[in-house]
């Protein structure tokens, strides 16, 4: 652990299990396979831009908005978080009518 990352995440509670125990990590080391996997891999970056931007690109014009995601009933995460405003309006609704 550098200096800096020290100093600037004074403070904050490390979740860092010991060496080789990846357990913690399990959620975004899924995701870090899953973007090389379905994006990266297809693409040779010039720059640490072209990168960066073909990562913006693909979580947000494709991970949060047409993958599919189990936890999420099979929707996108777009679909999910709209069809619950959606339901949550719905069911406001209902109790004020109630009311």
């Amino acid at each position: 652990m550098t200096p800096e990352y020290k100093n600037k995440t004074e403070g904050m509670e490390r979740s860092y299990l010991r060496k080789g125990n990846p357990w913690d990590n399990a959620c975004i080391e899924s995701f870090h396979s899953l973007i090389k996997r379905e994006w990266i891999n297809f693409y040779h970056f010039e720059t640490m831009k072209e990168a960066k931007k073909a990562v913006f690109e693909y979580i947000e014009g494709f991970y949060n908005t047409i993958r599919i995601h189990s936890h999420c009933g099979y929707e996108s995460p777009m679909e999910y978080e709209n069809n619950y405003k959606i339901l949550k309006k719905m069911r406001l609704e209902k109790t004020r009518k109630r009311h």
